[in-house]
């Protein structure tokens, strides 16, 4: 690609939240479980842009941190639109290709619409300045209006408070996303004006800078849906429904069965194989992939795991980050996992922690056994071995090894290293007490007796 082809993304990304009544960014509320910018860049990247820079306030260390290693613009006085770009020009110095400006709240706008969009500034006898992207919501209410002249060029955006009876009727509206000619973008900055009913520079001035010097702009159409900004809560929650509408619906594509879509909650990243059975009320947490005929059984909550093969998961499982588990593995009702490997048709099916552990091949873990992984100041690890098999009960006391086919009797503390074929008893000898529970019973009674007539 010719540097005059090439493209450079600035993202808008320094709100308030205001509305929002929030001290986070508003870009950094997450939907599906990413934040609200991380869907945007998301959609950018496919672009392959030469640059691309995010435009914060001047509180905005998290938001920089988030996009990290993206660069960072600070717009320090918040005074529109084109304020915002002017921000970024340093960093755009010299750049001769397009720059997209897009919104860092934008989480539905899909890349192809970006394409048409770059695609349309660069075709046709005249090539427009800027290209705007345009929507038809079912009600336009104040948003601003795009209207087009006879040829079904872009002629101008008019502000809703400013326009007439008949343009108010338009109902192709401002997005806000436009694509610009980046050889031009300085220039037309520097003639956008404050003079209107707020004081701020709107990047929306640019289609009537640019028809002024005789250039085209243009505007083309994107489904209301993809422009749906986040300026509420009430809006947050209507992201966040239609997004699992989308993945629902991408899982299902792709394969998979969603017993009861709508109580089943998917991350943007969450990949799921083919023939996977997944009950209704289970959540997935970022980082979650789960291969080709596995079982994810009801009210099980996963994330950051890797899940092999035919495994069965749940009911009421939680597997939490860097877990991985094996095909053929069974993990069980009330089961928790963090940071462990379960290996390939090992079972933990009931009642059981395991923590920094790794649990080989066709290993039994026994309901009740847990892995204390942690003395209040360090992390422990525990190793099982192939074909081991903990009792019920069983406390395993880390850092702390059992050898392959090693057996650890039920109820056991263990606290040293098992080897491979060895058994292990943990616990107190048994005492039993011939009629001990007789006379216990009877001296109590007798104890509640002269209480009562005291």
């Amino acid at each position: 690609m010719s540097a005059a082809q090439s493209l450079a993304v600035v993202v808008l990304a320094a709100g308030k939240s205001t509305r929002m009544k929030s001290n986070r960014s508003k870009v950094l509320h997450p939907v599906a479980g990413v934040p609200l910018i991380s869907h945007v860049l998301a959609a950018v990247k496919p672009l392959k842009p030469a640059r691309t820079i995010v435009v914060v306030g001047p509180d905005g260390g998290e938001v920089a941190r988030t996009v990290a290693p993206l660069p960072t613009a600070i717009q320090v006085n918040r005074l529109g639109t084109a304020d915002a770009v002017r921000a970024a020009r340093s960093q755009l110095k010299g750049f001769a290709g397009d720059v997209l400006v897009i919104y860092g709240d934008s989480p539905f706008l899909t890349t192809e619409t970006l394409k048409k969009m770059v695609r349309r500034r660069r075709s046709g006898k005249t090539k427009p300045s800027v290209v705007v992207l345009g929507f038809r919501p079912d009600d336009p209410a104040r948003y601003g209006r795009l209207v087009l002249d006879k040829d079904g060029g872009l002629d101008r955006i008019v502000e809703w408070a400013e326009a007439s009876e008949a343009e108010r009727k338009i109902g192709f509206c401002n997005s806000g996303v436009m694509v610009i000619d980046g050889k031009r973008l300085s220039g037309f900055l520097d003639r956008v004006s404050n003079k209107n009913a707020k004081g701020e520079f709107y990047l929306t001035d640019l289609v009537g800078i640019a028809r002024k010097q005789g250039l085209a702009a243009a505007a083309i159409e994107a489904p209301a849906d993809e422009l749906l900004g986040i300026d509420s809560r009430a809006n947050l929650a209507d992201a966040e429904r239609l997004m699992q509408q989308r993945l629902r619906a991408r899982a299902m594509d792709e394969g998979a069965t969603l017993v009861a879509p709508e109580t089943i909650f998917l991350s943007a990243d969450t990949r799921i194989g083919r023939d996977v059975t997944i009950h209704p009320h289970v959540v997935f947490g970022p980082g979650v992939t789960v291969a080709d005929r596995t079982e994810i059984r009801s009210f099980s909550h996963i994330e950051g795991t890797v899940i092999g093969e035919a495994a069965i998961v749940g009911p009421f499982a939680r597997l939490r980050p860097g877990t991985r588990v094996g095909a053929g593995a069974h993990i069980g009702n009330f089961v928790e996992l963090k940071a462990t490997s379960l290996g390939a048709g090992a079972k933990a099916n009931h009642l059981a922690y395991l923590g920094d552990a790794s649990v080989g091949a066709k290993a039994n873990i026994g309901a009740g056994t847990i892995t204390c992984n942690y003395d209040g100041i360090s992390k422990y690890q525990t190793e099982i071995g192939a074909g081991a098999f903990t009792g019920t009960n069983s406390t395993l006391v880390a850092p702390i090894r059992l050898g392959a086919g090693a057996y650890v009797t039920a109820g056991s503390v263990i606290t040293e290293d098992v080897e491979s074929d060895a058994m292990a008893f943990g616990r107190s000898r048994q005492v039993v007490k011939p009629g001990r529970a007789r006379e216990f019973r009877a001296a109590r009674l007798a104890e509640k007796e002269a209480k009562k007539k005291a």
